[in-house]
């Protein structure tokens, strides 16, 4: 028969070692906690506030060239 194993093979397929706290670790390897999803949220405004800035010093610079004082 080709389904008769001892008790030893069938032993010898299973891990040995099981981790309980598997499931409640599995959180860590998530893609949402790596390191370059948190650099990139790191600063969440700061690309628009970056480009407003830049408008409004190139807006202050060409349109309110006030030559007075």
């Amino acid at each position: 028969m080709l389904f008769n194993k001892s008790h030893v093979e069938a032993q010898v397929k299973t891990p040995v070692y099981h981790d309980p706290w598997a499931k409640r670790e599995a959180w860590r390897k998530s893609p949402i906690f790596s390191k370059s999803s948190n650099f990139k949220t790191m600063f969440p405004g700061l690309g628009i506030a970056t480009v407003a800035f830049a408008a409004y010093c190139t807006y202050e610079h060409f349109v309110l060239n006030k030559k007075g004082h």
